[in-house]
């Protein structure tokens, strides 16, 4: 059997929240690699650049949208138009969110309310907003939300990113129970230890980041590339089979402890 075509995105069309850098630009560039069409979404359009440039790189369409995911209506408006700007919607990445470092006994109901109604909230109305296109279109598609390392164990400092993390793990799993008549998948990935300019404060600390090298089996952080097979993966037909899992990308941290 000649696996390398159930990798093949060619003619897919997929939408990426939180696109403008990081986790969100490489995973838009990883799928327009492997031949979709992206539609990226950041709080800024004008941020969008960069990541629109990578993707017409490889001769690949994009379309760059303005999307505060905290806003509900104006994520069905977003999903919509790239849905008819693509000719239909095959694959959304899930990569929106907030984190604000705080010890428990100082969160306010501020920063409760802002972390879990962008990183649950948030992607949940995406995925429903996706899946209706994806249900018209009756060829199914392939929903990718992001967790994190947070969404297995307690990090101290961020109850309500870890609480908001946990249920998206948890919104994974019975999603994809739900939508899998649909010819729906719903999977995660969680990322583990990976420089970006959400975890930059942490790694300003380097006996932080010796403490953290130590617990990871293999003893570096991860790049922006480890993640690109893992989003290929999941949105591809090699996936086909796999929906409800959240796969660790952690150089195996979670295995470790």
């Amino acid at each position: 059997m000649d696996a390398t075509g159930l990798f093949d995105l060619t003619g897919k069309k997929a939408l990426v929240t939180g696109a403008s850098r990081g986790i969100g630009q490489a995973m838009a560039e990883a799928l327009s690699a492997a031949g979709a069409d992206v539609a990226v979404t950041a709080r800024d359009e004008t941020s969008l650049r960069e990541t629109a440039d990578r993707i017409g790189a490889v001769g690949r369409r994009s379309l760059c949208r303005s999307l505060d995911v905290l806003d509900t209506g104006r994520i069905r408006v977003v999903v919509d138009e790239v849905a008819e700007a693509f000719g239909g919607l095959d694959i959304l990445v899930n990569n929106a969110g907030y984190e604000e470092v705080r010890p428990a006994l100082d969160v306010d109901e501020a920063v409760w309310d802002r972390i879990i109604s962008t990183n649950l909230k948030g992607a949940f109305f995406c995925a429903q907003a996706a899946a209706r296109r994806m249900a018209a279109g009756k060829s199914g598609g392939a929903i990718i939300n992001l967790c994190s390392l947070t969404s297995y164990v307690g990090i101290p400092a961020a109850v309500p990113y870890g609480s908001s993390k946990s249920g998206l793990l948890g919104m994974t799993r019975a999603l994809a129970a739900e939508w899998a008549s649909l010819g729906i998948r719903v999977n995660a990935i969680a990322p583990g230890y990976f420089h970006t300019a959400m975890t930059d404060v942490f790694y300003e600390d380097p006996d932080w980041q010796a403490a953290m090298l130590a617990k990871i089996p293999q003893r570096r952080f991860g790049t922006m590339q480890d993640l690109a097979g893992a989003v290929v993966f999941l949105a591809s037909g090699a996936s086909a089979y796999v929906t409800g899992h959240c796969l660790p990308v952690d150089g195996g941290y979670l295995a470790s402890i």
